[in-house]
């Protein structure tokens, strides 16, 4: 009788446990241990037959007298998700043997704590594959879920939501290598997570892509912690490296609502992106004017497809001169938008159209329509000079690239010479790889290759001396301007880019000429072409082509 009443007990303490607490579990079923003359009762668990095979498991010493003793009875259960728990009850050396009815109650008890450690224990695990990633980090479903209870408890009002993106992390992977660049995310994570309150959390979205929620209080603190800090790497050495990162905030006002996930997620990333652009700041509160904006990427998007199918883009050629004899030798093909008689301004689409894959049905739009007047110049008898024409970095994963500019060169019967792709830096091994494929393929085809806008990223000599340009186009900025406190050290490194490019022979060409003095300059240096403001702005087609009859600019 003594036995069922205490088994009852125990079932009811069982009850009441939301999670296996083995000290609890070995307080509950002491009376019976004691009863049943079991000495010890250690548990087992396994996520996978395979951790069983290689014996990475968790273990829980249930019960324990201190006595020695031997494994007398075992039992092994399989979860349905194929986790594995195993449970040993041990008796004391020295006793007698457990009677067949002894030995019936200890398989119960021990099968009825296998079943409810395994039901807790598989709830966590299956909480684990929902709420966390593979690295280990909290994931977006656990930042919904943890939003979602907020708002239901009424705890919106106070906090900040945040979405960070860890800056040139891939350029911190290439620098101390990718084991160890997992190290340092994960301590940096740690670090700003340790100190927040309850209600606080952090989780991982994707690569090196964060969101996180806290309170107001904390929000100070953990700006000045993403806009660097030093994170160790290495636990042996003590070496570290600063990470840093670009936020798009959200302070979520008295009386919110929410009424999905959504709510919250598309404001933080919606200034998180504007964060990443590089004339913004690292750290964008969301407000009204990104509502606007994301209405008006929305609506972008949308005409897009008709635009294009309209023939709405236009083709503008801005002029490339030799400063020497005011000749014009090329061309660089700018593109315009005509929408109901009024001209969108490329910096009202092309960096919406950058953010997918549009951007590269309009780049090949605009190599076409090159082609089509090229093609049409040479039939008319007009003169016609190389003409540029902008690819987006997004072409990088496309790995028929080459045939595609090719082919359209080719539909349109043009001869390679009178084509030149530019292309901008890239800023990983992958891109840097494929880039490197697509202008050297190019080059046996041809057809002319420029670098972009050199020097306003991160230019590193290895992207000019592996990769075969024809052009290296200088950016604005080595420029000096008039009145310009920082003219002297302009000039001086755009002098040496200028040395480099020829001595790599690379033809070099200035872009956004508006002063005579800016020419002396590129004359003093030897750089022999430009393109600016000085000698013209875009200019549509029938102005162009008025410019290829009379092919001169004074100079």
């Amino acid at each position: 009788m003594e036995y069922y009443i205490l088994f009852e007990e125990y079932l009811k303490k069982l009850n009441k446990m939301s999670v296996p607490d083995p000290m609890v579990i070995g307080t509950s079923v002491a009376g019976l241990c004691k009863l049943l003359r079991v000495a010890k009762v250690v548990a087992y668990f396994y996520d996978s037959f395979k951790d069983e095979s290689l014996g990475n498991g968790r273990s829980t010493c249930v019960f324990d007298t201190g006595e020695e003793c031997a494994v007398a009875v075992s039992d092994r259960l399989v979860t349905e998700i194929n986790s594995v728990a195993v449970c040993d009850v041990y008796i004391a050396k020295g006793e007698q043997p457990w009677d067949y009815n002894e030995r019936e109650r200890i398989m119960l008890v021990l099968k009825t704590t296998m079943a409810f450690i395994s039901r807790l224990r598989l709830k966590q695990v299956t909480d684990r594959l929902t709420f966390y990633d593979a690295d280990g980090y909290q994931n977006l479903r656990y930042f919904i879920a943890h939003i979602e209870k907020l708002s239901l408890d009424d705890h919106l009002f106070g906090k900040v939501a945040i979405h960070f993106n860890l800056k040139h992390f891939s350029l911190v992977n290439q620098q101390i290598g990718r084991e160890a660049g997992t190290v340092a995310m994960k301590g940096y994570y740690n670090t700003l997570r340790s100190d927040l309150d309850e209600e606080s959390t952090i989780c991982r979205v994707g690569g090196d892509n964060f969101v996180m929620i806290c309170s107001r209080t904390e929000l100070n603190r953990v700006i000045d912690y993403l806009a660097g800090s030093a994170t160790i790497y290495d636990r042996d050495t003590g070496d570290r490296v600063m990470v840093s990162a670009c936020a798009g905030v959200f302070i979520i006002p008295e009386g919110f609502e929410l009424t999905s996930p959504g709510d919250i997620l598309d404001k933080i990333i919606s200034a998180s992106q504007s964060a990443r652009q590089p004339a913004n700041n690292d750290v964008v509160y969301f407000n009204a004017v990104m509502v606007a904006n994301k209405e008006r990427i929305v609506r972008i998007q949308q005409l897009f497809p008709s635009a294009l199918k309209k023939e709405e883009f236009l083709v503008y050629y801005q002029p490339k001169v030799n400063v020497e004899t005011g000749e014009l030798t090329g061309a660089e093909a700018l593109c315009r938008w005509l929408r109901n008689g009024s001209i969108v301004p490329p910096l009202e689409f092309i960096p919406i159209l950058e953010q997918g894959t549009e951007i590269c049905k309009l780049d090949f739009y605009m190599l076409d329509h090159v082609c089509r007047d090229i093609r049409r110049w040479l039939d008319e008898g007009r003169p016609v000079v190389r003409v540029s024409v902008n690819l987006s970095r997004k072409h990088m994963a496309d790995v028929d690239l080459l045939k595609h500019i090719i082919e359209i060169i080719d539909r349109n019967n043009v001869p390679h010479q009178y084509i030149e792709i530019e292309l901008t830096e890239t800023t990983t091994d992958v891109e840097f790889r494929d880039l490197k494929r697509v202008v050297g393929g190019l080059q046996k085809a041809g057809v002319g290759t420029a670098v972009d806008d050199f020097g306003i990223g991160y230019s590193s000599l290895k992207l000019i001396t592996e990769i075969p340009w024809d052009v290296l186009k200088v950016d604005k900025s080595f420029l000096p301007l008039e009145g310009d406190d920082d003219s002297s050290n302009r000039a001086i490194m755009f002098t040496h880019v200028v040395s480099m490019a020829q001595k790599l022979g690379l033809e070099c060409i200035a872009e956004g000429v508006e002063t005579a003095q800016q020419v002396g300059i590129l004359r003093e240096n030897g750089c022999k072409f430009a393109q600016g403001f000085l000698y013209d702005r875009p200019l549509p087609v029938e102005q162009f082509e008025e410019k290829l009859v009379s092919h001169h600019y004074s100079v």
